[in-house]
């Protein structure tokens, strides 16, 4: 056989093989990357998202929310949707709210303060106790100056802006008095926020005294709008989304009264002679914000004491 006729064969053998390899690897590629370069299609079939429809009336405080104006309307819808999509803090909201409002409803009715009030409670402090960086403190966030002008005690042992009951009650006295200058409930919780010299700023250099007619910084535009979509929301949860059942709701501790006329020299020592520990002493009465009571003056203050089980009831 011709050695010159076999390696022939066996090159154009061995090209052919090549070139077959060559030509399955592209089409490989071409085939993986063809399914790369597909973007999958998003499966939204959980995941839609609806605007809220407003309601036909709106009022606060018994006051008409006029919606039938655009700017208005568009402001309270805006802020219906933020609130409504924040859902985390919303559910909180409404489990708090089963704690903190049936204490602070009876002292608004017994101060002539509309119930709606309650709703500016949760735009101020979302039903806890915080400190802003402008020094206001509390559920009701008052500042130093304004807790004591309306007879709160602010020292470094005592800060009654962080007393639930107390606090509420020198809020309503200070709404009850911008009332008799406003004459209106918006522009009293508008007050509340921008202060009684602000809002005359406003109107004075505006020339009109309804809230829904001034042009004003964003926090204070929006703020009523807040409480409004709050109280909105918060009346009817499940028209939003919001599935809560009672069992879900923060409970109201079980407590009992402690009077207290001499001074404490250690609280927590305090809080074991009535069975409880410091924590739970600190959760009934926030108030209180030193580990000593001096009361050189002799002052009687009310303590909160858990009951006995008053922690355990609290499981569902």
């Amino acid at each position: 056989m011709d050695i010159k006729k076999i390696i022939k064969n066996l090159l154009y053998s061995i090209t052919i093989i090549l070139i077959s390899l060559l030509i399955l690897n592209l089409f490989a590629y071409s085939k993986t990357h063809s399914k790369q370069s597909v973007k999958p299609k998003p499966n939204t079939d959980n995941a839609k998202y609806y605007p809220f429809k407003l309601p036909a009336k709106v009022d606060f405080a018994g006051e008409h929310v006029p919606i039938e104006y655009f700017d208005v309307r568009e402001s309270l819808d805006k802020e219906i949707l933020k609130i409504a999509y924040w859902h985390s803090e919303l559910f909180l909201y409404l489990k708090r709210a089963n704690r903190v409002f049936p204490v602070v409803e009876p002292i608004l009715k017994k101060y002539g303060i509309p119930d709606d009030f309650k709703y500016l409670l949760v735009a101020e402090s979302g039903l806890v106790n915080i400190s802003s960086p402008a020094g206001a403190e509390g559920y009701w966030q008052l500042m130093k100056k304004t807790a004591r002008e309306y007879g709160l005690e602010v020292n470094d042992e005592v800060d009654e802006r962080y007393h639930l009951e107390k606090s509420t009650i020198a809020a309503c006295k200070y709404l009850k008095r911008r009332y008799k200058k406003y004459k209106s409930w918006a522009m009293v919780a508008a007050s509340y926020n921008a202060g009684d010299a602000g809002i005359s700023r406003y109107t004075n250099y505006q020339k009109v005294n309804s809230y829904y007619d001034l042009a004003m910084f964003e926090e204070t535009a929006r703020y009523v709008y807040r409480a409004i979509a709050f109280k909105i929301i918060m009346s009817k949860p499940e028209q939003y989304g919001f599935m809560i059942e009672k069992k879900d709701l923060y409970p109201i501790i079980p407590y009992q009264k402690v009077k207290v006329d001499t001074a404490i020299t250690d609280m927590i020592s305090f809080a074991k002679k009535y069975n409880t520990n410091y924590k739970i002493f600190k959760i009934l009465n926030p108030w209180l914000r030193a580990h000593k009571l001096s009361n050189k003056n002799k002052k009687t203050y009310i303590i909160k004491m858990p009951k006995n089980g008053a922690r355990k009831t609290q499981i569902q």
